[in-house]
């Protein structure tokens, strides 16, 4: 028979769940203990110069056609110690890298024909584990990002261009001081070689 006295009910429902909310003091052990991992990404002596979200595609020489690498945000990351730039580019989600190479003076990116918001590049890419020459076609989300990306890598392969021919300058400079030198020591050295007053003693 159900009871018609509503303060009973709600008597009862409270008593059945401060029975269940009761603490017990009973403490369980986790059955396993996880230990703190530090992650590292190899980006941790690298400052970013730029970091932009875009979509990556790669050309496909046997499908002679575009295909895309992934999502996510390309970043041109400069070395603290060696001032060398590279661009990085991993998926959003998997954070698997589509794109891995040096920012080198070789490198000639220009605007996608038909598409203001892309461009297009080769580089010896390392993405794969193996270096080998790819052709990328990375699209942003504006006009403005594009251009942003490409007035960047184009001042980075113009800066290590100057830098490439003085280096040769000064590394021709200083073979030919070298060689001066070298020319010196020679004559010193077969001078000296043979004494002049330098006298034979017989032996008995």
């Amino acid at each position: 028979m159900a009871s018609k006295d509503p303060d009973r009910e709600e008597d009862a429902a409270e008593a059945t769940a401060a029975g269940e909310d009761e603490d017990t003091g009973a403490q369980i052990a986790p059955i396993v203990t996880l230990s703190e991992v530090a992650v590292t990404t190899g980006e941790e002596e690298e400052d970013a110069l730029l970091d932009l979200k875009a979509k990556l595609y790669r050309f496909d020489k046997e499908g002679n056609q575009w295909k895309e690498r992934g999502t996510g945000n390309v970043k041109l990351l400069k070395h603290i110690e060696t001032g060398k730039v590279r661009l990085v580019m991993r998926q959003a989600k998997t954070l698997k890298i589509c794109a891995n190479h040096l920012v080198l003076p070789s490198i000639k990116i220009q605007q996608h024909a038909g598409n203001d918001k892309s461009c297009v590049w080769h580089a010896a890419d390392f993405a794969d584990g193996e270096l080998k020459e790819e052709m990328f076609c990375i699209r942003f989300g504006s006009i403005e990002n594009c251009k942003k990306f490409i007035e960047m890598v184009e001042g980075i392969t113009e800066a290590d261009d100057g830098k490439y021919v003085e280096n040769e300058n000064k590394n021709a400079s200083d073979a030919a001081g070298l060689l001066g030198k070298l020319s010196v020591d020679e004559s010193t050295t077969d001078e000296a070689a043979v004494p002049p007053s330098a006298s034979v003693k017989a032996e008995d």
